[in-house]
């Protein structure tokens, strides 16, 4: 089985090509918000735990996430793969899920890294504000959310170049030519 980190700033089209991987090869997909919103609906042990965390202002402690991700990964039995969307975000969680996979006898495969320019990434998520009325999708907003992945997010790469398997994509073009680009990585 494939464990592919899908990779990128907001806007890199993350959503877009995870849709595209699922398709054509099967593969499960997670997303860490979805888990937790998911968790926290069904009110689940885990659920319950992250929705005090949230309610208090805090964060969701790594590991609750990755307890999340685990249960949500072993679902994915029959899958040919898995696909992690947004997630990991910082090294500590990066290292959290090589363990997680560890214990599973699996490792990452493949960290695509979409590679999109800032100004595009900024055009691209105000269209998407205007089509989708997502509330985050403003100027102001956008650039805290850049910043912060600049900041916090972006070491993740070195830590998946250093462990050789950082790829980097070309984000920017079309769509079918971006994922063309992804296909290559996968079916390596």
């Amino acid at each position: 089985m494939k464990y592919v980190v899908l990779f990128g700033p907001p806007g890199s089209g993350k959503g877009t090509q995870s849709e595209n991987i699922i398709k054509k090869y099967g593969y499960g997909h997670i997303s860490t918000g979805d888990v937790l919103r998911a968790e926290m609906a069904n009110n689940t042990e885990l659920g319950k735990t992250a929705k005090d965390y949230i309610e208090a202002g805090k964060l969701v402690p790594d590991s609750l996430i990755i307890d999340m991700l685990a249960k949500t990964m072993d679902s994915f039995a029959d899958a040919k793969g898995v696909i992690f969307d947004g997630f990991p975000r910082t090294v500590a969680q990066a290292v959290a899920l090589k363990d997680m996979l560890a214990q599973r006898g699996a490792d990452v495969s493949v960290m695509l890294n979409l590679i999109v320019e800032e100004q595009e990434l900024i055009n691209r998520l105000i269209e998407r504000g205007k089509t989708s009325g997502r509330s985050d999708d403003n100027l102001e907003t956008i650039k805290k959310r850049l910043d912060t992945y600049n900041e916090q997010t972006s070491p993740v790469i070195d830590f998946y170049k250093e462990d050789g398997k950082l790829a980097n994509i070309q984000g920017m073009g079309s769509i079918e030519d971006i994922f063309a680009s992804i296909c290559v990585e996968l079916d390596k």
